[in-house]
């Protein structure tokens, strides 16, 4: 019986090791880059639930788990993490008496959907949007428009 607890212990080592190896294997390529990479944006917002409703009611997102300090919503591959900016410490990059100029200061968030002229509409006729530029075909080829959201941080919604 004890020979039989140790070959199984020692089965279940080896198993353990193998899928831990394959795991590795699975994170790097032959040229030692990393794969498997997502991307989650964070923004840090004034208002936790008026971020809510807006990425969720204008934008179609879905509201993930989470919790009174951080709420992550889903589009497809698309997650973007919301926090309140009041929780962030003293000395962030972020809060407001630390960063004077506008939250996202040269960063545009592009959003690729599918029907970009319904998805216009549908974000237009919810009244919540403040509409940046309206929906046209731009000189790469692409149509687009673009929004801010309640904290000012800049959306290009765009075809694929």
């Amino acid at each position: 019986m004890k020979t039989r607890s140790i070959v199984s212990l020692a089965i279940v080592a080896l198993a353990a090791s193998a899928a831990a190896t394959t795991v590795l294997a699975d994170e790097v390529q032959p040229d030692g880059k990393p794969t498997g990479m997502t991307l989650r944006l964070e923004l840090f917002v004034a208002d936790m639930q008026k971020s809510i409703d807006f990425y969720t009611g204008v934008l179609g997102f879905e509201r993930m788990r989470g919790g009174p300090t951080y709420v992550p919503v889903r589009s497809g591959s698309v997650v973007i993490g919301l926090g309140p900016v009041a929780n962030l410490p003293k000395p962030h990059h972020f809060r407001p008496e630390v960063q004077q100029e506008r939250r996202g200061l040269g960063t545009e968030i592009v959003l690729e959907v599918d029907d970009v002229q319904a998805f216009y509409l549908q974000v237009k006729q919810s009244g919540k949007a403040r509409i940046l530029s309206p929906l046209r075909k731009r000189p790469w080829g692409l149509t687009d428009f673009r929004i801010a959201d309640p904290d000012g941080y800049y959306l290009r919604v765009t075809s694929r």
